[in-house]
């Protein structure tokens, strides 16, 4: 795997959050998401930047929920150079040094290669919400009804990674 040269982590602060808006209007449609029937306003929430020559070329976004951590977002604008990963490793030394017992996230039933980025670094599948997505499009009515290779997006799948 390449990396990308002088990738920079760096939490994003009050100052990022126009920027962070931008970013996952693009990446997202909306800033707003939806987990678990839980609307999630990711552009509040905490996350990590990743930059490279002073451009954002990642960025990842989660929440505190009692002794875990959600990932709400994770964003690599080039996938397979490590960009999704170093987030990631933000985001599990954030939980460490919280005394985090668990770090989740929910996909889509259609994005295989989300599933496939978690399961290769350590999280299992502990969830599968069948037509799940029937009620985020109550929440969020943006939310397509097909998604990667024209898969319909009906069910929420959660990965997690559990700490000692």
């Amino acid at each position: 795997m390449e990396s990308f040269e002088g990738l920079k982590i760096r939490p994003i602060s009050h100052d990022d959050r126009e920027w962070v808006t931008d970013f996952l209007a693009e990446q997202w449609g909306a800033p707003v998401l939806v987990t678990r029937g839980t609307v999630h306003h990711a552009d509040e929430l905490f996350g990590f930047a990743a930059e490279t020559e002073g451009n954002a070329v990642g960025l990842v976004t989660y929440r505190t929920d009692g002794d875990g951590f959600e990932i709400v977002t994770l964003n690599s604008l080039s996938e397979g150079l490590g960009i999704g990963t170093q987030l990631l490793k933000a985001v599990m030394q954030a939980c460490a040094e919280a005394g985090a017992k668990r770090l989740w996230a929910v996909l889509s039933n259609d994005n295989l290669n989300a599933i496939r980025f978690f399961q290769t670094r350590g999280f299992v599948l502990s969830g599968l919400y069948r037509n799940a997505m029937e009620e985020a499009r109550d929440l969020k009515p943006e939310i397509p009804t097909h998604g990667f290779d024209s898969i319909p997006i009906r069910d929420e799948i959660e990965v997690e990674m559990l700490f000692q």
